[in-house]
């Protein structure tokens, strides 16, 4: 038998059952922030846990924790000397902000042009689709063990992202399938080797009891939001290169955007230069990343002719996958309180910080799912990096400090998740599914015990 045909064909005969699946799952606003209807988080819950049972996975549960959306946990076991594999997902998905925006209703699953439109299509729920075709590629009876994770409160964060580390028992197995990542571009595709950490930073600055008269007193009375400014302003070089002392930066190695990609996958207006220099994945992959995400000041449209006051900042700071976070937001912080604009102290703190990753490119399971790719794409699997984060990622490694993780999934550069007129492509669902269905038989015969 040709096995490589056979799990074509097999997806090929599932998608339009698949598509269904997922625009079911798309129509579903499962919003777990505060203030969403919970009915809709436990609906997507109930969705999932059923289609797994239908997959196959009849050890199903429910882990329950506080203040935590229900996760989908389910185990097949393994065949008699067969690996076992963990496969992660996730069911929640982001608010859809302003639905005017949107050339679609969001929770309206529309497909056009071989894409799927909808919140969630990307992130996560085509992802979680996929390892649902992996498994029905096999009748349900896959050629390893399969553990299944699916959270429904990733996009909001919850003790979950610890749990793995705290009951390791529970979360065992050879390798760890992180299905929250894409592709560098549709069509190429792609394993995410690292994942940056991330910390908070806080800049205050309170100079004057209130606002005095910028006319009567400008010019000598220490203006807060000014030395703020220029506070701020001492964080990059001219180019645009973060110039803290004591963040990690290295070449990297992997795959990377060419100019016109970024600008597209970020929305650059015309004509407007990137920040920083060097290979673009060096910037957002391997190097750090300040980003001045919050700032209290007057608003223009109801400012006074004053000398402000008081003004903070708030900022997220991007560190290499391998440097600590807190080492990282030391550093931003001992830089800002050496500044001291115009002889005015400033009043720096840390806020949250969360830790980067790292996975190994060396073993069997990564060696799989490089061939596996190259089965279900046709062309050969690159590696490349995420400058978000995963939070479950860590504690998942963790629980298994024997085994591989592999990130990748059904997002593209320009699939807009968290974003409006958010998409999939139908070809990117089909190959992830098959590319994991050829993992599971390419990781049995590689390392069958």
């Amino acid at each position: 038998m040709d096995l490589r045909q056979d799990l074509s064909g097999t997806v090929d005969g599932l998608m339009p059952e698949l598509k269904g699946l997922l625009e079911q799952l798309v129509s579903i606003p499962s919003i777990a922030f505060p203030d969403y209807p919970k009915e809709n988080v436990q609906r997507a819950h109930d969705l999932v846990a059923e289609e797994l049972r239908k997959s196959g996975v009849g050890e199903i549960q429910v882990l329950n924790l506080p203040d935590t959306s229900p996760v989908v946990y389910g185990r097949i076991p393994p065949p008699p000397g067969a690996p076992t594999v963990l496969l992660y997902g996730h069911y929640d998905v982001q608010p859809s902000g302003d639905e005017s925006l949107w050339n679609t209703p969001p929770f309206t699953p529309t497909e056009k042009d071989g894409a799927i439109y909808g919140r969630g299509a990307a992130d996560c729920k085509a992802n979680v689709v996929a390892h649902i075709g992996a498994l029905r590629a096999f009748g349900g009876k896959p050629p390893v063990g399969v553990t299944i994770v699916i959270e429904g409160q990733e996009e909001f964060g919850s003790v979950f992202d610890d749990y793995p580390a705290e009951r390791p028992d529970l979360f065992q197995a050879d390798a760890l399938l992180i299905c929250d990542a894409g592709n560098i571009r549709a069509g190429q595709p792609t394993l995410v080797t690292a994942l940056r950490g991330v910390a908070d930073v806080f800049v205050e600055v309170r100079t004057l009891a209130a606002p005095v008269h910028s006319g009567q007193f400008g010019g000598a009375a220490p203006d807060a939001l000014l030395a703020l400014v220029a506070a701020l302003a001492t964080l990059h070089d001219a180019d645009g290169n973060v110039a803290v002392a004591g963040l990690r930066r290295d070449k990297w190695t992997g795959a990377n955007y060419t100019d016109q990609e970024f600008a597209e996958a970020t929305g650059m207006e015309p004509g407007m230069p990137l920040i920083g220099t060097g290979p673009i994945g060096e910037r957002i992959w391997y190097g750090p990343a300040i980003t001045v995400i919050g700032l209290d000041a007057p608003a223009t449209k109801t400012a006074a002719s004053a000398v402000v006051p008081y003004a903070k900042a708030y900022l997220n700071v991007r560190v290499h996958p391998e440097q600590d976070p807190v080492e990282g937001q030391r550093a931003v912080i001992e830089h800002l309180r050496k500044v001291k604009p115009f002889g005015i102290d400033l009043q720096v703190t840390g806020g949250d910080v969360g830790t980067g990753f790292a996975a190994g490119t060396t073993g069997p399971a990564y060696s799989a799912m490089s061939a596996a790719m190259k089965k279900a794409w046709g062309v050969d699997a690159v590696n490349s990096a995420m400058g978000g984060s995963i939070p479950l990622t860590n504690s998942m490694a963790a629980a298994n400090p024997g085994s591989e993780v592999l990130m990748l999934g059904v997002e593209d550069s320009k699939c807009n998740m968290h974003g409006f007129n958010e998409r999939v492509l139908v070809s990117e669902l089909r190959n992830v599914a098959l590319a994991e269905a050829e993992f599971f038989q390419l990781f049995a015969n590689g390392t069958r015990k």
